[in-house]
């Protein structure tokens, strides 16, 4: 908790540096790449659909000259046709026959040619390209379809320079547009996207650094959205993280409070236990029957406060030591626990010890001492609560039976009374989870699974509901050391 109090609130980015505006970036970026990818083969078009204009008009110049009375004009006259239609030569094919119908006087030989009869998208691509960037002066040749039927083939040659200028001033205008529209759709889709995307995604960062500053208050923790795509399911799981965390931290606080706590009451109550001892001791010497019984009895339960006084004190907080193991007749420990349970439970339950007489058991008898008796108590208090809200029902058992498989011990716990609610079957054995009755800790269960777990045992609810519960446990043996001799082979004495 410490560290993430002095930890330093992070700093929200820049929109230039953040979703914002690298989504801003990557739409031009896009926008412009879709752009382009048009741009190559509309450039394309345009350069065929401008050969092929030519080419209509040269065809229209030499129907002009096959109309013409032996076809003789002046040589202005075919200039100006020429120069009309923006080409230097005609040529017409008819059959087998090849006709040249103009020429211009300035014709040189041609640099490149191009047949426009069944044009492909990628070769025209390239073509395009290449005419912009070969540079002016050079004459190409076109080899095309007449469009009006007047032969089976034409060629023309013409001046490439018009059909670059032209190209060049098409790509700026696809460019100036490409701009105008990458702007236009790049500013719509960031409106939209910031508003469903990246404004969630603030408001989620920003929640999650303002309750990273202060976890354990339950202020910061997000109210989700009633959105049903991802950013709603990653709200509402990071409030059930929050939740959780919260509560976590809360606990362990909890625990920090209550242990400071205990070690302050645990020392005056040593010196208080320490004091009733010593009249415990006093009182033993009294020669009444009833005192002799119960004298050992309580100076035994006297030790065994002070005992546990003492090592909280030592640790600061409840750490059980390792256990220290003994073997021992169990269902003498268990006559132990039902009178210490007997003197505070009420009349209306009755507590039966269904050990073996002869069951020795190999565990800590202090630690399996407790143990027992907090499962016994909390089967008792729930029995009382029943108890208290319909007195008419038929009294209560508590049952304790032990038996043994091998070497390992199971010990049962099982009560006739109203069963654990469902909602605490997952944290039963979890401190402050688990208290049977207004005012409770919740921490007996807790204990009695850590000492079991130290013995290398388990400790779990059997079954539960309306006609009782049940809680279960193994204890195993200590291992024992393995001795070094072989099992049936004749030693001599020497060797012994």
């Amino acid at each position: 908790m410490t560290e993430l109090a002095q930890k330093p609130p992070a700093t929200s980015p820049s929109h230039r540096h953040g979703l914002s505006g690298k989504l801003l970036l990557l739409t031009l970026l896009f926008v412009m790449l879709g752009e382009i990818l048009i741009f190559l083969p509309s450039i394309a078009n345009f350069r065929l659909n401008w050969l092929k204009n030519r080419v209509a008009q040269a065809e229209i110049a030499a129907l002009a000259v096959e109309a013409a009375p032996d076809q003789m004009l002046s040589e202005d006259l075919k200039s100006e046709l020429l120069a009309g239609a923006g080409v230097l030569v005609v040529s017409l094919k008819k059959g087998d026959s090849r006709q040249l119908i103009l020429r211009s006087d300035s014709y040189d030989m041609i640099d490149d040619s191009f047949d426009l009869r069944g044009t492909r998208t990628i070769p025209a691509i390239f073509d395009a390209f290449k005419s912009l960037i070969a540079g002016n002066g050079r004459v190409i040749g076109v080899t095309d379809v007449p469009p009006n039927s007047s032969g089976e083939i034409i060629d023309v040659a013409l001046e490439e320079a018009p059909l670059r200028a032209a190209m060049l001033r098409y790509a700026l205008n696809i460019f100036l547009l490409s701009l105008f529209l990458s702007a236009l759709v790049a500013g719509l889709v960031f409106l939209a996207l910031n508003q469903v995307l990246v404004k969630p995604m603030r408001q989620l960062s920003a929640n999650m650094q303002a309750f990273g500053s202060a976890p354990e208050n339950p202020d910061r923790i997000i109210a989700p959205s009633d959105r049903q795509d991802e950013i709603g399911i990653a709200e509402r799981e990071l409030r059930a993280m929050q939740i959780e965390l919260t509560s976590l931290l809360n606990q362990r606080s909890h625990l920090a409070a209550l242990g400071l706590a205990v070690s302050k009451v645990s020392h005056d109550l040593r010196n208080m236990l320490s004091s009733a001892h010593l009249i415990s001791d006093r009182l033993s010497m009294v020669n009444d029957p009833t005192v002799q019984k119960f004298a050992p009895k309580l100076i035994a339960s006297l030790d065994r406060a002070i005992t546990l006084c003492a090592q909280t004190l030592k640790y600061g907080r409840a750490e059980e030591p390792q256990p220290r193991r003994d073997k021992f007749i169990l269902t003498l420990l268990v006559d132990e626990v039902i009178e210490s349970i007997a003197v505070e439970a009420s009349s209306r339950i009755v507590l039966y010890n269904n050990v073996p007489q002869n069951l020795s058991i190999d565990a800590d008898r202090d630690q399996l001492f407790r143990i027992l008796t907090n499962l016994v108590r909390n089967a008792a208090e729930a029995l009382e609560q029943r108890e208290a809200e319909n007195p008419e029902l038929k009294e209560g058992a508590i049952t304790l039976k032990a038996w043994r498989e091998g070497t390992v011990v199971s010990v049962s716990v099982t009560d006739n009374g109203p069963g654990i609610p469902e909602h605490l079957h997952g944290r039963l054995f979890e401190a402050f989870q688990s208290a049977a009755k207004p005012g409770g800790t919740g921490l007996g269960l807790t204990i009695a699974a850590d000492l079991v777990r130290a013995h290398g045992g388990q400790l779990w609810l059997s079954s539960t509901g309306p006609e009782g519960t049940c809680f279960m446990m193994t204890l195993p043996d200590r291992i024992s050391e393995l001795r070094q001799g072989k099992r049936g082979e004749r030693r001599s004495a020497l060797d012994a």
